[in-house]
């Protein structure tokens, strides 16, 4: 504990404690020096940024693809049969305004009517990531769902194509988005995964996730669907929070902060074999609903987080 007093100080007591409180400041910026550079060898020490993937104003990022309208659907120039459209809409074409940007609730969403199945899928790859959105019923139903639960899709991973299935969809791996069945899975075309699973009966005997369960293989040669572990949507209304956690070949679907999902061994068959399938695009499906997305990131994983 050092004390000094305002009188009495000749030049040698001055230039003495300059000495100190140099010496003083010369070992704390060390100190500093060496912390910092003991914390940047940690692998977790700085959280890689979130990328944005939904600017709040356009769909700068992503491409369209729009399959075979219903006939109640006006599209001039595109070619009829008996009262019957026989050819898509396709790549980045988008007559009927079926993706677009509108505020809702004060904020920006991305708006897709349903009106047309297609697709808004992104430009770029993305591999060993964690993807956050959030969603919300519209009110409109179209043709030919309009009887049916509001639908839409979150597919990624996805691969080769638009088109390759129902004449839409990217071979893809889905987090199904459907009232009362957010979280299931869908094996699209020709991918597989291993999820721990029982075989159960409710109108139809069908896999569903059981986190205590033996593997079974979902895909085209036994059964693309999976049902997920429970129900977390939250009442139509509400925006609900999506995520999903993808590193190397395995994956967790999470519905509003639940895990109801976790698939391992994800590939594609490719000439009858399988091939590892661990990165591709980002879909978000029109399938007769109109839905809105929002808060759209991803951020990079080094690991797969640990889950409770």
């Amino acid at each position: 504990m050092y004390r000094i007093k305002r009188i009495g100080f000749n030049k040698i007591a001055v230039n003495t404690m300059h000495a100190f409180v140099l010496t003083f400041l010369m070992v704390m910026v060390s100190c500093k020096s060496k912390t910092t550079s003991g914390a940047s060898t940690k692998v977790d020490s700085v959280k890689p940024q979130r990328e944005t993937l939904f600017n709040g104003k356009d769909l700068s990022g992503w491409n369209t693809y729009l399959g075979v309208p219903q006939s109640t659907s006006e599209v001039k120039g595109l070619a009829k049969d008996k009262g019957k459209y026989t050819e898509p809409i396709g790549y980045n074409k988008d007559p009927l305004h079926v993706f677009s940007v509108v505020e809702v609730d004060g904020a920006p969403a991305i708006r897709i009517s349903g009106e047309v199945f297609g697709i808004l899928v992104t430009k770029k790859e993305y591999e060993n990531y964690h993807l956050s959105l959030e969603f919300k019923w519209g009110k409109t139903k179209y043709p030919p769902r309009e009887n049916s639960k509001r639908d839409s899709g979150v597919l990624y991973h996805s691969v080769g194509l638009e088109g390759a299935a129902g004449k839409v969809w990217m071979r893809s791996v889905e987090m199904q988005v459907q009232e009362t069945d957010t979280g299931d899975l869908w094996c699209v075309d020709s991918t597989t995964a291993n999820v721990r699973s029982i075989r159960f009966t409710e109108d139809k005997e069908m896999y569903k996730y059981d986190a205590g369960a033996p593997f079974n293989a979902i895909n085209m040669r036994t059964e693309r669907y999976c049902k997920k572990a429970g129900d977390y949507e939250k009442d139509y209304g509400a925006w609900n929070r999506l995520d999903i956690y993808a590193y190397g070949r395995e994956s967790f679907h999470v519905v509003n902060g639940h895990i109801n999902m976790h698939l391992t061994a994800i590939g594609e068959f490719v000439n009858g074999n399988i091939i590892p399938l661990s990165k591709g695009k980002i879909q978000l499906q029109s399938e007769g609903a109109e839905v809105f997305y929002r808060n759209i990131s991803i951020r990079s994983i080094d690991k797969m987080p640990l889950f409770n």
